[in-house]
């Protein structure tokens, strides 16, 4: 059962692909995803976190239209993660294999301009499209686990959640993938409006959740055990 937990861990990744969006996500799957969100471990159990579930596919094409560009910023930053072959990521250990984002995102001198006309907003418009099923995570920024200096807990506690689902999704066969371009205004004003969540309510992070309409095989790297424990004393490697 042990090796079971870690292959599951291992071969969880981040389905960037479209989904075939005949295909839907049954309920009993839907509530065994949200039965591990349910038991992701919380600050102080404060459990502070909600999660609306958007199937109706006029909801689902109306999310896909509100403008939700990414920012210059996160694509100069996302810049420095890549690596442009398979040997330079195998090398490194760490970051992402640029052929998984759209090509515009892959220049170290990409422009506002260049992203308003390379169609990255219509990426992520077939992306939210081809789905079945789209998940919202919000939480109320008012509510703060004790004694943590910008809730820096809370937010410990929303990755526990996203993990959670994560892995029960991978286990059912399901595609999971993360998407925050919906969490910041205006952006997400125009989504909260348009799902009713209530104003004072923030989204965390979304996830397209169905069944990839290709192949999700792509190249996965980590740093080897040695390569990130100290024994005893920081700065020395190894266990």
């Amino acid at each position: 059962m042990t090796n079971e937990l870690l292959q599951l861990i291992r071969s969880r990744q981040s389905a960037r692909m479209p989904f075939d969006p005949a295909r839907s996500v049954s309920k009993e799957n839907l509530q065994q995803v949200l039965e591990a969100a349910r038991w992701a471990p919380t600050a102080h159990n404060m459990q502070n976190f909600e999660v609306v579930i958007v199937d109706n596919r006029e909801k689902l094409n109306a999310i896909a239209a509100i403008h939700h560009p990414t920012s210059l910023t996160f694509v100069q930053e996302n810049y420095q993660q890549m690596s442009f072959s398979e040997d330079e990521l195998t090398k490194k250990k760490v970051g992402v294999l640029g052929a998984t984002f759209p090509e515009s995102w892959r220049r170290s001198d990409v422009t506002e301009e260049d992203l308003r006309e390379s169609g990255e907003r219509s990426f992520m418009s077939q992306q939210i499209q081809s789905s079945p099923m789209l998940g919202i995570v919000v939480f109320d920024p008012s509510r703060r686990a004790p004694a943590s200096e910008n809730d820096f807990l809370g937010a410990v506690s929303l990755g526990c959640v996203m993990e959670n689902m994560w892995l029960m999704a991978a286990s059912l066969g399901l595609g999971f993938h993360i998407i925050s371009s919906l969490s910041d205004d205006p952006t997400a004003k125009e989504v909260k409006l348009l799902l009713g969540i209530p104003s004072q309510l923030r989204i965390a992070y979304s996830f397209r959740l169905g069944y990839p309409a290709a192949s999700t095989e792509y190249l996965r790297v980590r740093r080897d055990i040695e390569g990130f424990t100290h024994h005893n004393r920081y700065g020395t490697k190894g266990i």
